[in-house]
């Protein structure tokens, strides 16, 4: 929590106490409350007072963001501001020293200022952005639409595309090979191997190199997902590695062992099949990705965070119970169910005697409990806290893996008319919502659920969202009429314009209160409909995005033969490159005219704007943002990873 007030302790007649005495800074009990102090004077305090005011009015306004988050960001803005000026001051006076220096020399001075300045302001602009962010500096790029879009849009879906660009060292396929699998220009169902079905994703039409496939393409999808955990635990407030190792040598050992596993596999001559399947190399990520959660649970387990009293009470706790008298470091060990079960075992069942008088009578050694049955038999709630965050992360996972089995079935069950592809895309929806709504009532959005952290079910909404989009974009390279691309968008920009205002009405917020679904005020109801629709604008766009970035690299890349569902090379196919992206194109355009027409109808009927809410809480919880960009990447690659074929040299 960062510091808003520096208490000074003292009484009302030493120096500090005369130095602020005035209704400024009131006594708080035994301390003063002092505002912090700026350099500057009058100017710089007025100059933030304005930037406050500036967010509460401007920037703030049609918000239903409530509470001391927008206090915060406002009175932060000032310290980044004052970090600014003091870099601009000191750049000033060294010009000043050079102001009567001629020639060569005073120009390359200058010049290493100011690439010494650009290094400095970029080193701090990372670790203020990414490393550890800061609400000032969250708050500055969030602000602006050109740069909202810039790192919440474009810069995921280029790592995806520069990353699904990355060219790989191909060999011809073997002849055994060939005779098995027909080459892209024939047709399967003439030749000798008729019965063989090809999956929807193509055959593999090369062989790839291993090595470049494990320790360059594999190997940083690895690396996204360990990111993605690990932001997703900082949100948690819980660090998941050893502090013994220290978080470097842990990711390093685990992305070692992610390498490391599929090696004998692929050495072997009779496991290799293995390699070629990616629901396995999807599997051993899932695996990979689940180790972080049990390190912690083991950590948790190791430092006996699961029992309700682990250390022994401190001298002033021990008044209040029987070891003060006694003279026994206790613990709070003993239960008071075991305290009346001793009592009988010892006195017999009537032993209770109201007129005897008050006795501390010690225990004898032989009646002495065992440790372990001197614990409290209840779990904290701090750990019941984090099982149900290992819930939630299991249930996300599973969502990974249930898209990978929809876009197989989907795929191998080619081609299909109209009425099937919209069964297909709206029972994945229906799928999608289940899961996003039972891991939101995990995660829950308030203190006291659950688990209670609005960032988590902000970063999930963003990941079951985007989850859903993505394979909703695979499959739109398997459109054959632009009859399919019609029916989808209207259903869906449909669907979004009429109900989702429906869904905000005090009278839909009262059913589902009648119904137990809810227990939030309408005022906080509205605000979680409104961060939904900024979500679903983010996850709508870096996915379309990201789909068109990669149809162009691998139909027209050296990746063409490893992706052969991008080919659109098959006379015998019903699909075609231009009808997909063209098609696509439209399809987003309509999209981003729903979106703006949907945040309008929320803004005239429900005073609420979307991007001030979603601007809002990215700049009060700053850890949003690095985390968003890594689950956006992590989503976007597993999409293109399900679509490679892989055969191996």
């Amino acid at each position: 929590m960062p510091e808003f007030f520096p208490f000074i302790p003292g009484n009302e007649t030493g120096r500090a106490a005369r130095q602020h005495a005035s209704d400024a800074s009131p006594l708080l009990g035994r301390f003063r409350a002092v505002p912090p102090s700026r350099a500057g004077g009058a100017t710089s305090s007025r100059a933030s007072q304005q930037q406050s005011l500036g967010l509460l009015t401007a920037g703030g306004r049609g918000s239903v963001h409530v509470g001391y988050g927008t206090l915060l960001v406002a009175g932060l803005e000032g310290d980044y501001s004052d970090e600014e000026d003091e870099d601009e001051d000191g750049d000033e006076d060294g010009d000043g020293d050079d102001g009567n220096v001629r020639g060569c020399g005073a120009v390359w001075r200058r010049t290493g200022r100011a690439w010494r300045r650009f290094v400095r302001l970029s080193r701090r602009s990372v670790r203020d952005l990414w490393i550890a962010p800061r609400q000032p500096a969250v708050k500055r790029v969030v602000e602006r639409w050109w740069s909202r879009w810039a790192v919440l849009v474009f810069l995921p879906a280029a790592l995806a595309v520069a990353w699904v660009a990355l060219p790989f060292p191909q060999y011809p396929l073997s002849p055994s090979h060939e005779r098995t699998h027909p080459q892209p220009h024939e047709n399967p169902k003439t030749g000798p191997d008729s019965d063989h079905r090809a999956p929807g994703h193509g055959e593999a039409r090369v062989q790839v190199n291993f090595w470049f496939f494990l320790l360059v393409y594999y190997g940083f999808y690895n690396l996204t997902a360990l990111i993605w955990i690990t932001k997703v635990f900082n949100l948690y407030s819980l660090n998941w590695w050893p502090s013994t190792l220290g978080f470097p040598l842990t990711v390093s050992l685990i992305a070692a062992l992610s390498l490391a596993a599929p090696i004998p596999i692929y050495l072997i001559p009779e496991a290799r099949y293995v390699t070629i399947h990616n629901t396995a190399w999807i599997s051993w990520t899932f695996v990979i990705m689940a180790m972080p959660v049990a390190i912690a649970f083991c950590i948790l387990m190791t430092h006996e965070r699961h029992l309700g009293l682990r250390n022994s009470l401190s001298e002033t706790q021990r008044i209040f119970t029987s070891s003060w008298w006694t003279g026994k470091t206790d613990t709070l060990s003993v239960t008071r169910n075991h305290n009346r079960r001793r009592g009988l075992m010892g006195r017999g069942a009537s032993s209770f005697d109201p007129d005897a008088t008050l006795q501390v009578a010690d225990q004898s050694p032989g009646q002495r409990l065992p440790a372990f049955m001197q614990r409290r038999r209840w779990l904290p709630a701090s750990f019941v806290r984090f099982v149900w965050f290992c819930l939630a992360l299991f249930v996300g996972l599973l969502a990974y893996l249930a898209g990978e089995a929809y876009a197989e079935i989907y795929l191998r069950t080619l081609p299909h008319n109209s009425f099937e592809t919209i069964v297909y895309v709206y029972s994945w929806v229906v799928t999608v919502h289940l899961l996003d709504a039972l891991t939101g009532w995990i995660l829950g959005a308030s203190e006291g659920e659950r688990v209670g952290s609005y960032p988590l079910s902000w970063i999930f909404k963003l990941y079951f969202m985007l989850t859903y989009q993505t394979y909703v974009r695979a499959l739109y390279a398997r459109l054959r009429s632009p009859s399919q691309f019609i029916w989808l968008q209207a259903l869906s920009s449909g669907f979004l314009i009429i109900l989702t205002p429906l869904t905000m009405t005090q009278t839909y917020h009262r059913v589902l209160s009648m119904l137990g679904l809810t227990s939030q005020s309408y005022a906080s109801y509205q605000k979680i409909c409104t961060r939904n629709v900024f979500i679903r604008f983010l996850a709508e766009n870096v996915s379309m995005l990201t789909f068109l970035g990669s149809i162009l690299v691998l139909h027209f890349g050296a990746n063409k033969d490893v992706y052969p569902y991008f080919a659109f090379d098959d006379p015998d196919e019903l699909y075609d490159f231009g009808l997909t992206f063209y098609a696509s194109m439209i399809t987003w355009a309509c999209e981003l005219a729903a979106g703006i027409v949907l945040r309008g109808l929320i803004r005239c009927i429900f005073g609420v704007n979307a991007n001030v809410e979603g601007k809002m809480d990215l700049a009060v919880w700053p850890e949003l943002l690095p985390t968003s960009v890594a689950v956006m990447l992590h989503v976007l690659q597993s999409m293109l990873f399900s679509i490679i074929r892989l055969h191996f040299r």
